[in-house]
């Protein structure tokens, strides 16, 4: 049985299950349990109700990222919920010897940010955090997926988790991508053309010379919005782009240890003659610059077609709340907001994307335009190279670490009927605040919307003729 083919996510799964329950769920170990302010209260709470201790803390990596304010981090928090959820959480990790990486420390930032730029995040390794876009690791060929409260609690008291083995899927995309055409189009395409829900009880690979040769920070957007297709996480296997990045980290191995694990993640990826239970396929000269109008991820079309008429209720709905009409020409949405920033992409690699558009330009009159880094690091790095005075100069705000108007948990919200066009993963009803509406895009997209003041396809030819 040991000798069959199997996929990454097999070997993965298979070497974190302590006990597998007849008929039943399995018992899964879990390397690295990532945790912030807000999913984590309700846990320390219950094994507080319960005298029971953390199994673990050495193995939990904390930090603050969803409602802390982007602004004058070095001054108390005005905002009482977001004061409380911090200082609770700074008092749980005390209590319990978590270290935290909190408001000034040099390595807080969004968890999904910190946690691969520090070399915490291997490969081959079970990650778990209470939030579903866990997904990002899976980038590394780990085994990452968000968890509920109650199971939250459930790995801080015993270090692992009960679940059902999902089953495993597959997305190749082969061929030359377009020189315009970044990782978020590529994931936002498949998602147009897959929906919502095909990932639904899946663990889903992604394969093909399109990923290998990705960088790792476009990696993790693809793994990052694994989840709006509905996926339980998303992994791509490691190779030496890997071990590259990895290479000389904070937490990453050292010496001999870092040569034994990577003689081990060399055996990682899917045997050849292993199966999968769903499979999809694509060409990647179809892809290109993505952009959603309605109100969730699958929405989405190349920045040079039309809104195309809506042929459900939902899709009706979706219209109607975006106040946008099938036919009706992108570039006459009147975008007043640009956010660059997210766990999906506020990495350097974005930033550095954005300003090669942005770099002696203004931005257009009527644009309100964020730039967020991912963390602390993210913030010198773009210091180090003069991101920010190409952002400044341009007329762009450049906030502190936080996951900001991603979700709208602070002060970075988008005004009600107001249009954003955001480098995020989610344009839920009201997600960036209460009546905004939210069209996903990459941060080239973003950048040259900011520029231009509206969405247009012209400006990418014009950047892929020059870049």
């Amino acid at each position: 049985m040991n000798n069959l083919p199997k996929t990454l996510f097999d070997k993965v799964w298979d070497a974190h299950v302590v006990e597998r329950i007849e008929d039943g769920p399995e018992i899964l170990y879990i390397d690295k349990h990532l945790i912030h302010e807000v999913t984590s209260p309700q846990a320390f709470d219950e094994l507080r109700k319960r005298n029971i201790k953390l199994f673990r803390p050495k193995q939990i990596v904390a930090t603050v990222d969803h409602n802390v304010p982007t602004l004058n981090q070095e001054l108390p928090i005005k905002d009482e919920l977001s004061k409380q959820q911090v200082q609770q959480l700074t008092d749980n990790c005390s209590e319990n010897g978590v270290e935290l990486y909190g408001l000034g420390h040099p390595y807080q930032g969004i968890v999904h940010i910190i946690a691969p730029e520090l070399g915490i995040t291997q490969p081959g390794m079970s990650m778990v955090c209470g939030d579903s876009h866990t997904s990002t690791h899976g980038a590394f060929g780990t085994i990452a997926f968000g968890i509920g409260t109650s199971q939250v609690a459930q790995v801080f008291a015993s270090q692992c988790v009960l679940m059902n083995k999902p089953k495993s899927m597959r997305v190749t995309v082969n061929g030359k991508l377009n020189d315009f055409v970044q990782p978020k189009d590529i994931i936002l395409y498949i998602i147009s053309k897959v929906g919502t829900d095909a990932g639904t009880g899946f663990f889903c690979e992604y394969a093909g010379n399109v990923f290998t040769e990705m960088s790792m920070e476009g990696r993790m957007t693809v793994c990052n919005m694994s989840i709006e297709m509905g996926a339980r996480g998303g992994m791509i296997a490691p190779d030496q782009t890997t071990f590259d990045y990895l290479y000389g980290r904070k937490f990453a191995p050292k010496g001999d240890e870092w040569n034994k694990k990577v003689a081990y993640w060399k055996t990682l990826p899917t045997d050849k003659e292993a199966v999968f239970d769903k499979e999809y396929v694509f060409n990647a000269e179809d892809i290109q610059p993505m952009i959603t109008y309605g109100t969730n991820p699958s929405m989405g079309i190349s920045i040079n077609h039309a809104i195309p008429k809506s042929s459900s209720e939902s899709e009706k709905k979706a219209l109607q709340y975006m106040d946008l009409y099938g036919g009706q020409s992108l570039e006459s949405i009147p975008v007043r907001h640009i956010f660059i920033g997210s766990c999906t992409n506020a990495r350097i690699e974005d930033f550095r994307v954005a300003a090669s558009y942005i770099q002696g330009k203004q931005i257009a009159k009527e644009i309100n335009a964020l730039i967020v880094p991912g963390s602390q690091q993210v913030v010198q790095q773009i210091k180090e190279e003069g991101l920010d005075k190409i952002f400044e100069e341009a007329g762009f705000q450049i906030r502190q670490p936080g996951c900001s108007a991603c979700l709208a948990m602070n002060d970075d919200k988008i005004p009600a009927g107001d249009y954003c066009v955001s480098t995020s993963n989610r344009n839920f009803e009201g997600r960036q605040g209460q009546g905004a509406r939210t069209l996903l895009a990459s941060p080239l997209t973003a950048a040259i919307v900011a520029i231009e003041g509206k969405i247009t396809y012209q400006k990418l030819n014009e950047y892929a003729s020059i870049n």
